[in-house]
């Protein structure tokens, strides 16, 4: 299996790889590069989200996406709690290459309100909510419309977390299995 890449200029996105960085809920880097891969067909559909932001004047900008099972059992260790981090002994949709956590910002870069931040491990995190600021809301629904359209589904718990749909139907995959097949 190829793993596409996700980088401008093939991907027209803004890369914040927070697992890269001490800015994540383990408060330590636990990726050694900033770099971001997906499954085929997540990335064929990140295209068209990406289009369809860009024809509202916004882009996408992207946290995580493939997640090596090393990189999920530091998160694990770090909060061991499955509706926010799956168990690493079940597999995570991230170690399929087949979710994507993200947010939305303007044409400008400026990063939209979401009403909590990314891997923030709270109620408030949770789709749907009506407890945080209306223009969260507002921009939670358009990041939902976006890529619902695009064929991700949502996962309930983190407005940041998309996945593709029948995503446990893709195999998991090692770190070293990606070898130097990465597109």
């Amino acid at each position: 299996m190829q793993f596409r890449r996700i980088a401008p200029p093939a991907f027209d996105v803004d890369l914040d790889i927070r697992y890269a960085t001490a800015s994540n809920l383990t408060g330590r880097p636990i990726y050694a590069r900033p770099l971001c891969l997906l499954h085929p067909e997540a990335a064929a559909r990140l295209d068209d989200a990406v289009r369809l932001a860009g024809a509202m004047g916004l882009r996408l900008r992207i946290f995580d996406g493939y997640r090596p099972p090393a990189a999920q059992w530091a998160l694990w260790r770090a909060l061991p709690d499955p509706r926010f981090i799956a168990d690493p002994r079940i597999g995570s949709n991230h170690a399929r290459g087949v979710a994507v956590d993200l947010t939305l910002s303007a044409a400008n870069g400026t990063v939209l309100e979401m009403g909590t931040g990314f891997d923030d491990m709270e109620e408030q995190a949770y789709h749907a909510r009506t407890d945080i600021p209306v223009e969260a809301q507002r921009n939670r629904a358009t990041l939902l419309g976006i890529m619902t359209a695009a064929g991700w589904e949502r996962y309930e718990y983190e407005w940041w977390h998309y996945q593709l749909p029948d995503a446990k139907s893709y195999p998991l995959v090692e770190d070293g299995a990606l070898g130097e097949r990465v597109m």
